[in-house]
This record gives C-alpha cells, sequence and structure tokens, in this order.
C-alpha cells in the first residue's frame, strides 16, 4: 500500500534572530521615525521650532470638534476655493473698481500687488522650506484642489490679509474685509492644507506687505499744497490742503508772486 509524502516545508529567508522585515517601521517608538507635528518632510525641523510645533497640534485638535458640520464644512470648503489663485480678491478689487470713484487705481493696485505676492510667497518663501502638509485620512466631504507646493506658509492666508489691508484703506467697513479674510485664512486649516503655524506667518506677510505697498502707492492724495497739482484723479487726504500751486497747471512752474 502506498502512503503520502508529506511536502517539506520551505526554508525561510530570514535566520534565527532577525527581525520580520515586515514589523521594521511598524514600532512608533522604533528610532528614526519623524513625529509629523514637530518635523516636516524629509525629516526638517518645523520652521518655527517647538512652539510653532505645539501650536499646530493644539489647534488642529481643538478645530477638530468643528469638522464634520455640514455648514461649516461648506462655509470652508467654498472659501478655500474661492481663494484659489486669489480668484475672489480679484473678483471683489474689480468689482470695486467699476463702481468707486478712482477705483480703476484701487483694482489695478491690488491686482499687481497680489501678483507680487503670488511670485514673493509661492515662489520664494515656499521654496526655501520643504514642510509636509497636514494628514487627511479618509474622503473629504467636498472636492478640494490639493497644492504639490510646501505647506509653509500659506499663500491663501498672504494674500487675503493683503487684499484685506488695501481694500480697506478707503472702505467704511474695515472689519467686514478682515473678517473675510480670517474664513479664508483659517479655512486652510479646517480642510487640513496647511497647519495653523503656516497659517500665521502667511497672514503677518500680507499684513506687511500690504502696509508697504499702501505707503509706496497711495490711494490718496499726499498732503500738502501739491497734492492735487501731481495726483489730479486721486481724492484729496483728510487735510484738504491740495490747492494747485496759483497760476499754474500741469507742466507749468508756480507763479513766482
Amino acid at each position: 500500500m502506498a502512503t503520502a509524502e508529506v511536502p517539506a516545508s520551505e526554508p525561510t529567508d530570514s535566520s534565527p534572530g532577525e527581525p520580520d522585515p515586515s514589523s521594521v517601521g511598524s514600532d512608533p517608538e522604533a528610532p528614526g521615525t519623524a513625529d509629523e507635528g514637530t518635523e516636516s518632510a524629509e525629516g526638517t525641523p518645523h520652521p518655527l521650532g517647538p512652539i510653532g510645533a505645539s501650536l499646530d497640534d493644539a489647534v488642529d485638535r481643538a478645530w477638530d470638534r468643528l469638522r464634520g458640520n455640514p455648514a461649516l464644512d461648506r462655509l470652508f470648503y467654498t472659501a478655500s476655493e474661492l481663494g484659489d489663485f486669489s480668484l475672489i480678491w480679484h473678483l471683489l478689487g474689480t468689482a470695486r473698481g467699476v463702481t468707486l470713484r478712482g477705483g480703476t487705481r484701487e483694482a489695478a493696485r491690488l491686482a499687481l500687488a497680489l501678483g507680487v505676492e503670488s511670485a514673493l510667497v509661492n515662489g520664494m518663501v515656499k521654496s526655501a522650506f520643504r514642510r509636509k502638509r497636514p494628514a487627511q485620512s479618509g474622503e473629504r466631504p467636498h472636492n478640494l484642489r490639493q497644492p504639490l507646493t510646501s505647506s509653509f506658509p500659506s499663500g491663501h492666508a498672504s494674500a487675503a490679509f493683503l487684499a484685506a489691508t488695501l481694500l480697506s484703506e478707503r472702505s467704511k467697513v474695515k472689519p467686514l474685509w478682515f473678517g473675510l479674510a480670517t474664513i479664508v485664512a483659517t479655512s486652510r486649516i479646517h480642510v487640513r492644507i496647511h497647519h495653523a503655524s503656516d497659517v500665521v506667518v502667511g497672514a503677518g506677510i500680507g499684513l506687511a506687505l500690504g502696509r508697504l505697498i499702501r505707503r509706496a502707492v497711495p490711494l490718496r492724495c499726499p498732503a500738502g499744497r501739491w497734492g492735487a497739482w501731481y495726483f489730479p484723479d486721486l481724492p484729496a487726504d483728510d487735510s484738504g490742503a491740495t490747492d494747485p500751486p496759483a497760476g499754474g497747471g500741469p507742466g507749468r512752474a508756480p507763479d513766482p508772486s
């Protein structure tokens, strides 16, 4: 009577005492694993150090309570999409350009400023950092464009606060502009495209750049006797001292008398 042959067990590649390759790196406490809160991609340190890492972690945990709310999700996802390529700010600038006296100059200044901001933040500052964007687990409640650039700093935040600084210059509802900028900027935290520190630094860049541009390209006549002479298309400032020189006109010297 024939007996069935029992196949010999195949030898394993790992030798006794060697760790299973599938288990390497699975231990969160193993050396070489980096905490995403304190380090960005490729093991680079947080741009703002431990303080920035703590801020990001605290804000993300607190903000997580707001995620999943249908109304807030719709608000912040919409604001984030409108902030892509500074679309909302170009639209608002154009609207003011066609409805306000001197609005054409204001709209042109805003468009130029947003171009400078994009080149500075997205082209120069971001290239100096290699920060990984926040991890997203599961599907998002709404579709959203996923940027490929560095997370630090936030271009949405810098553009938002730059635009708010410029659009509020001749506005009676200044808080409205900065409130809208805050919604657009913080939407990037809500949708987990940016860390909180990215947004804070981006907002600071936008504010500083906006103040600089307001000084370099004023919308109101400079105070003094010569304001309306050299800026005839601009509204006078609060001093009202903008009379052109007596007997003068564009291209003519003032009357020596």
